[in-house]
């Protein structure tokens, strides 16, 4: 998974390392960088706020065909979609730029930002690797669709497409804001969205349907939450990647972003 619940609050782990990484930035910096407080803390929310941009800039540049349909998308810095490399050169730039007058400093504050940015990825990389889905393939589960007819999950790879299992509910905004996004990879050929109402009842799925003029092929619900408890999710949304045989092939939890999703039916 790539996020964890806490409450109703779901904290995507890269975000959570990164934090953690910078808190001990910030401790490591405190004792090992010989700077007045004033100069410490002002690189040290330089670094920030250029570490973000830079990554931020970088992400939108290498996936320009994602954004050209919403620009606007590229400012929405609450999302995923930075890239490492691209923050940690900024970084770097950064720290060059505003300790040149200082070497030794530097030096420490360039040492001391690499040594951070090495274990936030060695921690992701720990993460990924230690990854196993809760579902190995579309579950064996039978549910009812809008119009009370059964759909038996496997079945739907019959089909020949891939398929991305939306688990959601009327109550949850990321989920809500996703569902454009959905719906124009459910036009595509050889793509199938199923999305799947978590918890509630059919009216109040039939009328956001309605009220958004929405129309999935596949508009399932579980009002047992069958699914959530299947693949083992935190919370919502939640979005499973299945190939063309019904096989998982990747899990995301949280909104899904446009980028994200092309990279995903682009493999």
């Amino acid at each position: 998974m790539n996020a964890i619940a806490l409450g109703p609050l779901l904290i995507s782990l890269p975000r959570l390392y990164a934090v953690g990484c910078a808190l001990a930035l910030l401790l490591a910096c405190h004792f090992l960088l010989s700077l007045p407080g004033h100069r410490q803390r002002h690189w040290f929310n330089g670094l920030l706020l250029t570490w973000l941009l830079g990554a931020r800039l970088t992400y939108v540049a290498l996936n320009l065909e994602s954004f050209a349909p919403a620009p606007l998308e590229a400012l929405k810095f609450w999302q995923p979609g930075y890239h490492p490399l691209g923050g940690f050169l900024a970084g770097l730039a950064w720290s060059a730029w505003y300790l040149r007058h200082t070497l030794k400093p530097m030096a420490v504050a360039m040492a001391l930002f690499t040594a951070a940015s090495a274990l936030w990825l060695l921690a992701i990389t720990l993460t990924v690797s230690s990854e196993r889905f809760a579902l190995a393939e579309l579950p064996d589960v039978t549910l009812e669709d809008l119009d009370g007819n059964a759909v038996h999950l496997p079945d739907l790879a019959d089909s020949g497409d891939v398929i991305l299992l939306n688990l959601w509910a009327t109550w949850c905004p990321p989920c809500l804001r996703e569902m454009p996004l959905l719906a124009e990879a459910d036009a595509r050929d050889g793509v199938s969205v199923v999305i799947v109402n978590q918890g509630e009842e059919l009216l109040p799925v039939v009328r956001y349907l309605d009220e958004q003029s929405l129309d999935f092929r596949h508009a399932l619900l579980d009002p047992s939450q069958t699914l959530m408890a299947r693949s083992n999710a935190p919370g919502l949304p939640t979005t499973l990647l299945f190939d063309i045989h019904g096989r998982t092939r990747d899990i995301h939890v949280g909104e899904l972003t446009r980028s994200h999703l092309e990279r995903w039916l682009g493999e």
